[in-house]
């Protein structure tokens, strides 16, 4: 998920955006968007990029050790016709 400091920087970006004559109101907005951005970002079930990057290692694996499989089971089915 994404980590804390990035959703206070969004909800900060958000808060920017208010017009100038919403500002008295400035604090409780910046907490209602950082709390609604955690609630929808936490909603989509995100993984992390290091998540991200232990399952591409594992795929990569997985698809050597399926090309691998697939050599050997060629090569049987060759050794079986002759």
């Amino acid at each position: 998920m994404i980590d804390a400091k990035k959703i206070d920087e969004l909800a900060s970006k958000l808060n920017d955006a208010i017009p100038p004559g919403a500002k008295a109101f400035q604090q409780d907005m910046h907490a209602q968007f950082k709390q609604i951005l955690q609630s929808m970002l936490a909603k989509m079930d995100l993984v992390t990029r290091e998540e991200f990057d232990v399952q591409m290692k594992v795929l990569a694996r997985t698809r050597e050790k399926v090309e691998q499989l697939e050599e050997i089971v060629a090569r049987l089915e060759s050794a079986k016709q002759d």
